[in-house]
């Protein structure tokens, strides 16, 4: 696709989605603020050219979402709960209608390939179909009490207003995996998306309003403060904002984890990642080989379950080093829109930078680079931002290994004996999200699947790290802030739970039959 057929065809995509001109970086549902902040301009990381430009929210514009939300709030939590999945469900619908033009977009603005922008979009669709499901299962648990005459129930009730500050990687679908859920719960929600993605978080609030506005959901029921960590900060110091949902770096995690703690706020983190695969000594390498690449450079290892270590059995090493270092010669880097291409660019020449000096890092601890990743030039690579991806050999407690570097850097580490040394090694980091193993030995398999075995909130075993479907709950353990999205039971997080004791008797017995002579 040439860069004049991708500007025309951005520029009618922006069309599509109702994003000509943005001066306002604030909006409680179809309403947009007039007040300006500072300007942000999306550059795309895939040409380097300026998509659009937005204004960030004030505090001013701020502090009148907020209270939107929870004007919104004390009607939309009187919606019985099916009500509320039904305009979930015609969000899902709208959404199967945008899922070209908003996947190109994330494609265009984010850097990722198209494949992964259209299937980011799909997240969002299915999220909507299980929130639907889930807004006619909201259910609590009944007990018996020990009083005669009495029930005992346990139910859940919407917190109100959710905070949600979402990174730039999944532009798009981290923020519908909460809202989804909250929205069918009765909360209501403010959106603080990356202001390196501000374009795509727009076409879905605009998506958002063409849906509700149709059915006359309240104003402030979709809120959305566009800016940089100033905004951040004001949602997680606000105490009318009883839950903040975060995906980002463990430190943006544990700034915003500490403001919360202060005023008794919840926290639903979602933070690093230094995922590893086990490749075991029966593992089928025909399964191997894919699911190390796509997991090391999909999305240009710039997603949080993106493979960063490698850790294999010293009888299969070089057989598995020397084939992966042949596959990586076959990638293809280029304009993530050319589905040709595996690989696209990353988020920014601060990214690029960044990566550059990982490697150098692993360089001076003693590691030895197989593939050097270097910056790509010319044709095709004015943007600067495009960098081809690294293999190193490194030993596990290197610095730089136990740091997550956000990029296509995949570690090689060798152990020997039996699969216990391999988990160990795989543990001994701070991080906890997603881990894999590759084996036919159901001993090694479901040793890693237990109590002794991976200690991260995801463990797969023949499938890699990255990845995820929405029916489980996502999310990991340590430093990865111990959060759960999307599928399973991670709804209770969005509300608050309450033990009722109903007495249809009419005697008042007190619990563990205490007397009061009256």
């Amino acid at each position: 696709m040439s860069a004049v057929a991708v500007e025309s065809e951005i520029k009618s995509i922006l069309e599509k989605l109702g994003i000509k001109e943005m001066n306002s970086g604030a909006s409680t549902g179809s309403y947009w603020f007039a007040t300006r902040g500072t300007k942000i301009d999306s550059f795309s990381p895939v040409d380097g050219k300026l998509i659009a430009s937005v204004h960030s929210a004030s505090e001013t514009d701020f502090e009148a979402t907020i209270l939107k939300s929870q004007e919104a709030f004390l009607e939309w939590r009187l919606v019985p709960a099916p009500k509320r999945g039904e305009m979930v469900r015609q969000l899902g619908v709208k959404l199967r209608e945008y899922k070209e033009p908003l996947g190109k977009l994330v494609s265009y603005e984010m850097g990722k390939s198209l494949q992964e922008g259209l299937g980011e979009v799909q997240e969002m669709i299915d999220i909507c179909d299980f929130a639907v499901g889930l807004s006619r299962q909201l259910h609590g648990f009944t007990m018996h009490s020990e009083r005669p005459a009495h029930r005992m129930y346990e139910q859940y009730h919407p917190l109100g207003t959710v905070g949600i500050i979402s990174a730039f990687n999944f532009p798009v679908a981290v923020w519908c995996w909460n809202t989804a859920l909250a929205w069918v719960c009765g909360d209501v929600c403010v959106w603080k998306p990356s202001e390196k993605t501000p374009l795509t978080a727009i076409a879905c609030q605009r998506i958002t309003a063409e849906v509700f506005k149709e059915n006359n959901v309240p104003e402030g029921v979709s809120g959305i403060v566009i800016g940089g960590p100033e905004i951040g900060q004001l949602m997680t110091a606000d105490k009318r904002i009883p839950l903040v949902s975060a995906t980002g770096s463990t430190r943006m995690g544990k700034a915003v984890g500490e403001a919360l703690a202060k005023r008794f706020g919840k926290a639903l983190l979602e933070l690093g990642g230094n995922n590893a695969i086990i490749i075991t000594p029966s593992a089928d390498l025909k399964l191997v080989i894919p699911g190390v690449v796509f997991g090391a450079i999909g999305t240009g290892g710039q997603r949080c379950t993106s493979t960063r270590r490698l850790i294999i059995h010293d009888s299969i090493y070089d057989q598995v080093k020397d084939i992966l270092v042949k596959a990586y010669g076959q990638l293809k880097i280029g304009n993530p829109l050319d589905q040709k291409n595996h690989m696209g660019p990353l988020i920014d020449k601060d990214a690029v930078q960044t990566y550059l000096e990982a490697i150098q890092k692993v360089k001076t601890e003693g590691g030895k680079v197989l593939v050097e990743g270097k910056v790509l030039s010319g044709p095709g690579y004015e943007s600067g931002c495009y960098v081809s991806p690294t293999i190193a050999e490194v030993e596990n407690k290197y610095k730089i290994v136990q740091h997550e570097t956000f990029a296509p850097l995949l570690y090689l580490i060798k152990y020997s004996g039996e699969v216990n040394n391999a988990i160990k090694l795989q543990n001994a980091v701070d991080q906890g999200l997603s881990s894999a193993i590759f084996t036919n030995n159901i001993r090694e398999s479901e040793l890693f699947l237990s109590a002794a075995g991976s200690d991260c909130g995801i463990a797969n075993v023949n499938i890699g790290t990255s990845g995820a479907e929405i029916g489980g709950a996502f999310g990991g353990e340590k430093e990865t802030g111990g959060g759960r999205e999307s599928g399973s039971d991670a709804w209770k997080v969005y509300m608050r739970r309450q033990t009722n004791t109903i007495n249809y008797s009419t005697t008042l017995p007190l619990a563990q039959g205490i007397k009061f002579d009256f």
